[in-house]
């Protein structure tokens, strides 16, 4: 199979759809592997080590989406529009729910595509959406704490306090693998952290591990609020696998909210947990409604390229060898796979999708039952 590596282009998006080393897996089975000139560099692996594990190096971001697989890491943005077609596999995070120009062109061009983060496997985890949920729980603390400094708009608490003095109070929406690694992280800076959720065991779990060190409450309005109102820093980590986020903070909470607090929205990707977010970017990441300071960027593991990359496609590297060996029929013999289909020739394939902007659902077509046709290399 052809397979093509572009480089990303959204603001400031560092990261690479593949390594050296799936490279290297894919070419010894007798694959081509074209990646655009300066692919890597952002994750700071070179051109002459995708061309020692066989990949050839093309000039143009046209050239790499002319393959049959287009493996990435974010979803296309509006100026690679023109590069869908409805003989194209493209694998990475779409994020659909949230993007109605994007499920549109998709669905306009017949592009066939496999989302990362509805990937899902027979138990019900995500294992393609786990790593980058893992950094961007991890960052979502560390920008929290450079955004409550003085100087970036916040309050002008530090996280740990010092002793006679309180630390930060950080509250954490979600327990899940964004929210778990936000709140390690905080209560390793020192500080006062507080998580909610809708999950009992998710929240058992949490009270096991840290044993006092973080308080748990499970989530209502009334919770949320009593929470987020004595909060120097809240962090939204909500998930709906493939859906848009649910506003678990109204525009008028924010009035009742501490002066100069900051919120962290991870769920902005999906649309935010909170009503005002918006979808920010590195290189303007915050803006401020009603004193209180938003950070939204939506592709937050982005800043951290490098481990960023290689945790991604420790996960991803799997999945594209099936797709390079199978074509499509790897989605009816890998049913998580299958349930990472969100397009197909002009149809919507993924219920949260649809439902998001009440268009119509269809089937999975590559049910093991189906008869469908396979992209072959």
């Amino acid at each position: 199979m052809l397979i093509g590596v572009p480089k990303e282009i959204k603001d400031n998006e560092n990261r690479v759809g593949m390594t050296p080393g799936t490279v290297r897996a894919l070419t010894q089975r007798g694959h081509q592997v074209l990646v655009q000139k300066g692919a890597g560099e952002g994750s700071a692996i070179l051109d002459a080590e995708y061309q020692g594990a066989g990949a050839h190096i093309v000039t143009s971001a046209e050239e790499a989406w002319s393959a049959q697989l287009v493996v990435k890491v974010k979803e296309p943005v509006a100026a690679e529009y023109r590069y869908l077609r409805q003989d194209l596999l493209l694998f990475t995070y779409l994020h659909l729910a949230s993007d109605k120009p994007l499920t549109e062109a998709l669905l306009a061009s017949g592009t066939t595509s496999i989302a990362y983060e509805t990937v899902q496997t027979d138990d019900g985890k995500l294992p393609l959406l786990i790593p980058m949920s893992e950094v961007a729980g991890r960052m979502a603390t560390q920008i929290g704490a450079v955004y409550l400094q003085r100087s970036h708009g916040g309050r002008g608490v530090l996280m740990g306090g010092v002793p006679g003095v309180a630390p930060a109070n950080v509250v954490v929406l979600g327990a899940g693998i964004v929210g778990s690694n936000a709140a390690r992280v905080a209560v390793g800076m020192g500080a006062q952290v507080t998580v909610l959720d809708v999950n009992h065991d998710r929240l058992k779990y949490l009270d096991d591990i840290y044993r006092g060190q973080l308080q748990t409450r499970i989530s209502n309005s009334q919770a949320i609020e009593e929470n987020i109102y004595q909060a120097d820093l809240v962090i939204g980590a909500v998930l709906i696998p493939g859906g848009r986020a649910p506003w678990l903070i109204t525009r008028d909470m924010l009035q009742q909210m501490r002066r100069s607090s900051v919120i962290v929205d991870v769920a902005v990707d999906q649309g935010g947990c909170v009503e005002t977010t918006k979808p920010t970017t590195h290189s303007q990441p915050t803006y401020e409604v009603d004193g209180v300071v938003h950070y939204c960027v939506a592709n937050m593991p982005g800043a951290v390229p490098r481990t960023s990359t290689f945790a991604l496609t420790n996960q991803t590297a799997v999945y594209v060898l099936r797709l390079a060996e199978q074509g499509l029929q790897a989605l009816q013999t890998d049913s998580s796979l299958r349930h990472g289909l969100n397009t197909y020739r002009g149809m919507i394939t993924y219920a949260a999708v649809a439902d998001a902007f009440g268009l119509q659902h269809h089937s999975n077509p590559f049910c093991p039952d189906n008869n469908t046709l396979s992209l072959r290399s």
